[in-house]
């Protein structure tokens, strides 16, 4: 291969508990004399995934502050932009997305981005299916439906759970919403390496007729508006001052193209995502010309890679600072006043995550109004009530204690359970024990020894309706 020939990117997906990662790992211990890197993405409150994966001499980089379908994609490019500097040149790049993740805006990044078309080729979605589960999620779950309309490659997984006809009438309704994939029923996700490695089944094409605006780019945020501030102090205000009811701004997130907003899968209600950042003003102040446009977009694309890092939590009337950092401000019933202070005059661009709160810049306890603003489309959606909760505890656990609780809990909560997993430390033995759950169905092996690794406990639950305390207070029963 050229070393000019764009590197081949392979997404592997599918909803939770499918068997990405088992397919991952027949990837990375198969005999194919490739040079690989992985790049894993994790919906989890705390990372395991990483710790499931078979090591070798691949390098692994794992994102779990977000979802790779949308807040954290700049994490995404940034890592692609590192992995292009190596010397030694990669015959092909993995990325696991995490279970929720719609498909399309991961693929997006290498047709929109100049950089990532340039020196990337995205060789193929391999879609991986839950053949027992999957139908519990089919009829209520957009992101399970995305993952197999965009499938180049399907592999039916867990065959052996499932009679015959069953399958028949489920490929009969994956054929329904993907004609064009090929479909290798498996158990296990054993499959030959060559069907899901450099297969070359991507089709642009498909993808837009898929989606229409598959090559519109999509933000992390809902709002943006360029303000002139003067030096000195100023006050980001955020909600309703005492006797007002309208925003400052008029967006009110109801916009003509009939998208509805639901990114709400890493923030609480009174949260809200800001990015302040300063933009070099056009000729006579007009954000409408080709040079103020440019400058905005500039100042956008940055906002994109600021929103994808870590937060800074700011408290009501802590102060915010401009430039590259993402403040998710904590609010008081909605509202919350943040000072800053600048050193000199000039514009700024004001970038709004989702959420529904008025915001408002001030001076002297007056507004100051926007002169440019711009909504912006953020289509995918998350379902809404899909939460994750984690733990994370040193120190060594029952096995009778652990067995009983995690019984129960599934037999009481399986339905609910999207997703289980975790690596735990048990009394009398040296070795971890790797957990893996679908609703009501587990298994718990113990694999390599702890060795020098801290005997650390890490479980993670997705799913519906978790109640935290009572999750932290029965795992907790279970440590001696």
């Amino acid at each position: 291969m050229s070393t000019d020939a764009p590197i081949p990117v392979t997404v592997l997906t599918g909803f939770l508990g499918a068997g990405k990662t088992t397919l991952l790992n027949r990837i990375l211990t198969g005999q194919h004399g490739k040079k690989l890197a992985v790049i894993e993405n994790e919906f989890g409150e705390v990372g395991v995934d990483h710790q499931l994966v078979i090591s070798g001499e691949e390098e692994i980089f794992e994102m779990n502050n977000g979802c790779i379908c949308c807040s954290v994609r700049g994490d995404l490019i940034r890592i692609l932009g590192r992995l292009l500097k190596r010397k030694d040149r990669l015959d092909g790049i993995l990325i696991e997305t995490t279970g929720l993740a719609d498909p399309g805006p991961v693929a997006q990044t290498f047709f929109t981005d100049e950089e990532m078309k340039d020196r990337f080729r995205l060789d193929s979605i391999v879609t991986v299916v839950d053949a027992k589960h999957i139908w519990l999620h089919l009829d209520d779950s957009p992101e399970a439906r995305k993952q197999i309309a965009f499938a180049d490659v399907l592999i039916l997984n867990k065959t052996d759970l499932v009679p015959p006809t069953e399958l028949d009438r489920l490929e009969s309704r994956i054929r329904h919403m993907n004609a064009a994939t090929k479909i290798i029923r498996t158990q296990n996700c054993d499959v030959p390496l060559a069907a899901v490695l450099d297969v070359g089944g991507f089709n642009l094409s498909r993808a837009t007729g898929l989606d229409p605006k598959f090559l519109e780019p999509t933000y992390p945020f809902e709002w943006a508006g360029a303000y002139p501030l003067p030096a000195g102090a100023v006050t980001l205000a955020i909600g309703h001052p005492p006797g007002e009811d309208g925003h400052d701004h008029p967006h009110s997130h109801d916009h003509d193209e009939g998208h509805e907003h639901h990114h709400h899968h890493d923030h609480a209600e009174n949260e809200l995502d800001v990015v302040i950042m300063p933009v070099a003003a056009p000729p006579a102040g007009d954000f409408g010309s080709h040079a103020g446009l440019a400058a905005i977009a500039s100042a956008t694309a940055a906002a994109v890679l600021v929103f994808s890092g870590w937060e800074n939590k700011v408290a009501d009337g802590e102060a915010v600072v401009p430039g590259g950092t993402l403040h998710r401000l904590l609010l008081k019933e909605g509202c919350g006043n943040f000072p800053l202070t600048l050193p000199h005059p000039g514009h700024f661009l004001v970038f709004e995550g989702c959420g529904e709160h008025p915001l408002h810049l001030q001076v002297g306890g007056e507004n100051i109004r926007p002169v440019w603003q711009r909504d912006f489309a953020h289509t995918h959606s998350h379902e809404d009530d899909v939460t994750s909760i984690g733990i994370t505890t040193p120190g060594e656990l029952d096995p009778k204690k652990l067995n009983a609780w995690i019984s129960e809990l599934l037999r009481v909560k399986g339905a609910d359970l999207y997703r289980t997993k975790g690596v735990l430390s048990v009394k009398g033995s040296n070795q971890r024990l790797v957990f893996q759950g679908i609703h009501m169905l587990f298994d718990a092996k113990f694999d390599r020894a702890w060795g020098d690794d801290p005997r650390t406990n890490t479980l993670v639950f997705i799913g519906k309706n978790l109640d935290r305390a009572a999750l932290n207070e029965g795992f907790n029963s279970c440590l001696t």
